[in-house]
């Protein structure tokens, strides 16, 4: 048995069709559907069981076994809207639930394989898995390192590896159910379909206009290293998970162009509503994860836009 956390969801839904491709069918996939856009993920997908992740804490807290022997736990799952400022909701769910389901692995020795995120960095520009480096902006950030910090503490009782991967701006097929929290490549997508214009933010921050510069990852490679991280036994620990390479708003909506085979870039005026609380620049250090062994390269946005497009056309 294999549980996947969020399987339903962007990322998750990816690892369980590479767990299908790989001859793993004994999955438990745990999920909230209360957006249940989310089952067109799964629709092709073969799996063992779902269990919504209000019935799944309440079996981990009652010691409820899922399998006669579980191989590995991912957990995906979690409330990902960087919008999104009620505390309450954010921290049950981000942090209670995955402190539950930490304590539930490594009780029974059970690998585990978990999401965190490049947004507990905040606004600096030094993005190394280190105390020093951490600045949370906005409280989906904050939940992702109360959690990794929780990890820290309490690692000396682990009885199985525990790894952490903080992932950087993901894109790939799967996402469209996120809405706002999609990919800006889904979003350029999107406004191709209905104009002929990408519009871009303006300046901020010391940058020009769409010169903002993020770490884009394609799925396929964070399904590649979690799978890696189980699969090779990686040690225990928390490790940045982007290409290590940052490229411009400018850069990727060329590509999407490029694709398309038409339309321009418009600039837009940077919004009120997210300035102080925005990350116009990230770079994953990825000494950690190489330092570990993970050895594969990373796809580029001139291969991984079309590859994502042609997924999706």
């Amino acid at each position: 048995m294999i549980i996947v956390t969020g399987g339903a969801g962007f990322i998750g839904s990816n690892l369980v069709r590479a767990l299908n491709a790989a001859g793993h069918t004994d999955i438990l996939v745990v999920d909230d559907l209360r957006d249940a856009r989310k089952i067109l993920n799964l629709s092709a997908c073969r799996i063992a069981d779902y269990m919504d992740m209000h019935e799944f804490a309440a079996r981990m807290a009652a010691g409820h076994d899922f399998g006669p022997k579980l191989e590995v736990l991912f957990h995906q799952g979690a409330c990902t809207d960087t919008t999104e400022w009620n505390g309450l909701l954010m921290m049950r769910t981000n942090y209670d639930f995955s402190r539950h389901v930490l304590k539930y692995a490594t009780e029974r020795r059970v690998p585990l394989v978990y999401a965190s995120s490049a947004s507990v960095y905040g606004a600096g520009r030094e993005f190394r898995v280190s105390e020093d480096c951490e600045r949370p902006i906005n409280v989906y950030a904050f939940s992702k390192l109360m959690f990794d910090r929780h990890v820290r503490q309490v690692s000396g009782t682990f009885r199985s590896p525990v790894v952490g991967l903080r992932y950087f701006n993901v894109y790939g097929p799967g996402e469209a159910h996120k809405g706002g929290m999609a990919s800006v490549i889904y979003h350029f997508r999107e406004q191709l379909k209905s104009g002929d214009e990408i519009g871009l933010f303006a300046g901020s921050d010391g940058y020009g206009d769409g010169e903002q510069v993020r770490d884009f990852i394609h799925v396929d490679d964070i399904v590649a290293v979690n799978l890696w991280a189980w699969r090779h036994g990686a040690r225990t620990g928390i490790y940045n998970l982007g290409t290590g390479q940052a490229r411009s708003f400018n850069d990727v909506a060329r590509a999407v162009l490029k694709w398309h085979g038409r339309g321009r870039i418009q600039y837009i005026p940077f919004p009120d509503h997210l300035k102080g609380s925005y990350q116009s620049y990230t770079q994953a250090d990825l000494s950690g994860l190489r330092a570990a062994g993970y050895e594969g390269s990373f796809i580029p946005i001139e291969e991984g836009v079309p590859r994502y497009l042609d997924a999706i056309a």
